[in-house]
């Protein structure tokens, strides 16, 4: 198969002319959909790591049992494909011996890599949706962003009241991920009282959109679903129905690709989604990152890449209180029990027993963002257990 490497030296990012004690290298895995429709998810992961094992080596290393080492990043993409998945792992753990993987994006391809990272006793930490993740049988497996699992229904309920829902449609790619999202997404709506009237399943490479949305269209829908449908394809969406004549109203609960799909949409037709969001820009320690990515990276930052960052830094934080490079089980110990990090996002710790049996699932504050002029402003600051407030 044919998938892209890309090893951070030095020089990528900048350090080629410092000079610190390292003794050693610590290689730590991306596997990310860097090309294709889920590309601004792909490099937010890219990005985090990169910038957070930069971070690192400007410090001069991280220290480990009396050593300094190194973080080199070494990229995979797996063009949202699992066979490419597949095969950038076993890359990964068997000619390129990392221990620590981060990504991928899609669903379909983290249940593929799953066994192999669990086999091998790899820690990965992994966007991925499905409730096939995370369990007590998965002891190696992380998940570095909250799920429709967390945040749609306290979305959910706070839009179909705030703004009179009644029938809704929505799109969802045909995969492991659409369809994971597709019953959280409809079990939110039912219990807010919400008929999910159409539902429209698709291929991740579609392009056309048309004789899907004038069948949505044609059921009356006074808001349309964009869920976890990849930025270029919601984008496309978006600017397909309003050349229709649609006039509702969009609502994304999931996936931040804000600044994607007005790209592809252009800011007219996007006023007045309602996104979901892990930002709030007005907090500094989310300044302070979204001004470094701006620094290293010409894309716009994606939503989802503090998330990314803050992961990587926890992961690193858990290699030093283990104080080994090779242990993974004892630095799983030491990860799972990090509390209340000062991440880029805010806040961050580890729940998930209750949900999944197992506390390996991050948990960060939320934001239900409107767009306006091509910008999110914040609506409503959530988490799980308090629900959305107007904010």
């Amino acid at each position: 198969m044919n998938f892209k490497k890309t090893i951070v030296a030095l020089s990528l990012l900048g350090l080629g002319s410092l000079a610190y004690a390292a003794d050693e290298t610590l290689d730590v895995g991306v596997i990310a959909t860097i090309s294709g429709a889920g590309a601004g998810w792909g490099q937010a992961i890219q990005h985090g790591v990169e910038l957070a094992a930069k971070e690192v080596n400007e410090a001069g290393g991280l220290e480990v049992d009396g050593k300094k080492y190194k973080i080199n990043v070494i990229t995979y993409d797996d063009k949202y494909q699992a066979g490419e998945a597949v095969t950038a792992v076993n890359r990964l753990v068997h000619q390129d011996k990392v221990k620590f993987i981060i990504g991928p994006v899609g669903s379909a391809a983290a249940v593929a890599i799953k066994p192999v990272t669990e086999k091998n006793e790899v820690i990965m930490s992994t966007m991925a949706f499905s409730e096939k993740i995370l369990n007590e049988n998965s002891p190696f497996t992380f998940r570095a962003n909250v799920t429709t699992v967390e945040f749609a229904q306290p979305q959910i309920d706070w839009i179909v009241k705030k703004y009179g829902i009644k029938k809704i449609g929505s799109f969802f790619p045909n995969d492991e991920t659409g369809l994971q999202v597709s019953k959280d997404v409809e079990k939110a709506y039912g219990n807010a009282g919400v008929e999910l009237v159409g539902k429209e399943f698709y291929e991740r490479d579609r392009v056309d959109f048309v004789p899907m949305l004038t069948r949505l269209m044609g059921l009356d829908v006074d808001a349309i679903e964009l869920n976890i449908n990849a930025p270029s394809s919601a984008g496309l969406i978006v600017k397909q129905a309003r050349d229709l004549g649609f006039e509702g109203l969009f609502i994304r609960t999931g996936g931040p690709s804000t600044q994607e799909i007005v790209n592809v949409a252009g800011e007219d037709a996007s006023e007045g989604i309602l996104v979901h969001t892990l930002i709030d820009p007005d907090l500094a320690t989310t300044q302070a990152y979204m001004q470094k990515h701006k620094e290293n990276y010409t894309q716009a930052m994606n939503g989802f890449s503090p998330s990314f960052y803050d992961t990587a830094r926890m992961i690193f934080e858990a290699i030093k209180q283990a104080n080994t490079v090779d242990d993974t089980k004892a630095v799983v110990a030491k990860l799972e029990n990090i509390k209340d990090f000062d991440g880029a996002a805010g806040k961050i710790s580890w729940t998930g027993q209750d949900t999944y049996g197992i506390n390996h699932q991050i948990s960060t504050p939320f934001y239900v963002a409107e767009v306006v002029d091509g910008q999110e402003v914040i609506r409503a600051r959530c988490t799980v257990e308090t629900g959305c407030q107007d904010g």
